[in-house]
């Protein structure tokens, strides 16, 4: 064979089919960003509404702490979605695992959990504007419990159909496309502002300015979805990559080989564990700060919910430097000192974040008061440095596996960020109510990014991928 080729067999990265794969994470960050900017402070405003008999202006304007009391039944109402996926997401991915159908294993699942989810999706907005919160709390289980359905599949599909040394520069392009998918719904914020709404009579709220960002989010998901479909053969390219990928399993930044035939060995075990540990540790850093920063911005700092968008398209575009990035930074020091840079920095950014506090200037026309504009800074480091995290975790847990268990290990990969998820909204909750002060926030995630940093630095060996031929220019987007 000649000297070009890596182990017999050139391994190149397909960005063309690998942009394609995104759709499938498109529609998933679609979803999440219009779940965690909307519903979290419609959960706010609707329990703290029927315990105090106010309306939501009058309790942001009386008794700020009414606000904060109620945060622990939010906490607990996203934390049960949060369970059942927790319980859902790895029997989804060892059932995909198992699945053999004429589109594919992980498709059907993909195609049912969208369409199910775009369809229930609209009707949360519109049970919330009816005030009928068993409605709307059980149209938010309904799409969290198919997004389970359609996540474990989505995310497997890339490391499926990509040899394993080049999947973190795969994992940047992927979650590059789920950014863009998210910036869709950023926009929708900035123009139809949750606080317009929030801050309202009762009598004068909009149905449309809540409504519009749901329906635009289904339509989207349904779109990417089709695409996926339209576009990726599953079982074609399973059959014509089978030696690219027995390749990618010799050339695999692992202790020890790993075989289908064989128990996993003590060092890729431990090596397990410590990941997803340090993983439990940082999702709860990060999803405590996506689950209350709506409310940390229009309830403490009184600004309006425009700037939480705005925050969200300064980070997304700080990620997309990251993942884009990130791949070859791993290259050189390794996927762990890429993850542990980013803790670090991330841990920076929310400790500065800790001495903000609410300007004294009133700009908008609802009274509310300027955005700080050290925040917009904070998130562009916190976004940079979650991307590199993202980017590489990712890879190093499905890299500890064979191929015909993929869906299992990304099941253990999020069975870890969603157990994160569940514990942590209502422990921060409970710690809003005995503070009573907003502050707990960044303090709360910037200690818990900082244990994380601890135990992936201490725990987690740095095995550095072999080096593969990766393709340039008009190469790189060749057609499958």
């Amino acid at each position: 064979m000649g000297e070009t080729k890596t182990n017999s067999v050139g391994l190149k990265l397909n960005y063309k089919r690998t942009l394609l794969i995104g759709f499938a994470f498109f529609g998933i960050l679609l979803l999440w960003q219009v779940y965690d900017s909307w519903c979290p402070t419609f959960l706010t405003d609707i329990f703290a509404r029927r315990m105090y008999h106010l309306s939501s202006a009058e309790l942001k304007a009386g008794d700020p702490e009414k606000i904060l009391n109620v945060q622990w039944i939010v906490g607990i109402i996203m934390a049960c979605d949060n369970l059942a996926a927790l319980i859902l997401l790895p029997i989804f991915g060892s059932l995909s695992d198992r699945t053999k159908s004429p589109i594919g294993k992980r498709m059907p699942y993909i195609l049912l959990g969208t369409m199910v989810s775009a369809l229930a999706f609209p009707f949360i907005p519109l049970f919330f504007h009816r005030n009928q919160i068993v409605g709307m709390v059980i149209m938010m289980g309904i799409v969290l419990m198919f997004m389970m359905l359609y996540r474990n599949p989505a995310v497997s599909l890339m490391p499926d159909i990509t040899p394993k040394p080049l999947r973190a520069k795969a994992n940047g392009l992927i979650n590059i496309m789920g950014y863009l998918g998210g910036a869709f719904a950023t926009v929708l914020g900035i123009f139809l502002k949750l606080s317009d709404y929030i801050n309202a009579a009762d009598s004068a709220r909009k149905l449309w300015i809540i409504e519009i960002p749901f329906v635009v989010a289904s339509v989207l998901m349904v779109i990417s979805a089709l695409v996926l479909f339209l576009t990726i053969r599953e079982n074609e390219l399973a059959e014509s990559m089978r030696d690219e990928m027995e390749a990618g399993e010799r050339l695999a930044a692992v202790e020890n080989p790993v075989s289908d035939d064989a128990p996993m060995s003590p060092a890729n075990r431990r090596m397990l564990f410590a990941i997803l540990g340090a993983e439990f540790l940082w999702f709860m850093a990060d999803n405590a700060i996506g689950t209350y920063i709506g409310n940390y911005v229009i309830y403490y700092l009184n600004s309006a919910s425009s700037a939480t968008m705005l925050l969200t398209i300064i980070g997304g575009v700080a990620s997309v430097v990251g993942f884009a990035t990130a791949g070859q930074i791993a290259d050189r020091i390794g996927r762990k000192w890429t993850i542990s840079c980013g803790l670090a920095i991330t841990v920076l950014a929310l400790s500065v974040m800790c001495f903000v506090a609410p300007s004294a200037k009133v700009t908008g026309a609802n009274g509310e008061h300027a955005f700080p504009a050290l925040l917009f800074a904070v998130w562009a480091v916190k976004g940079f440095g979650m991307a590199l995290v993202h980017n590489c975790s990712f890879p190093m847990v499905v890299e500890l596996c064979s191929n015909k268990k993929i869906g299992k290990f990304t099941g253990f990969y999020y069975a870890a960020s969603m157990s994160a998820q569940t514990v942590t909204p209502i422990l921060l909750g409970l710690v809003f109510k005995v503070t009573l002060a907003w502050r707990a926030l960044p303090v709360y995630a910037a200690i818990l990014f900082a244990l994380s940093c601890a135990v992936f630095t201490a725990l987690v060996k740095n095995i550095k991928a072999q080096k593969v031929g990766n393709a340039h220019g008009l190469e790189a987007i060749d057609g499958d």
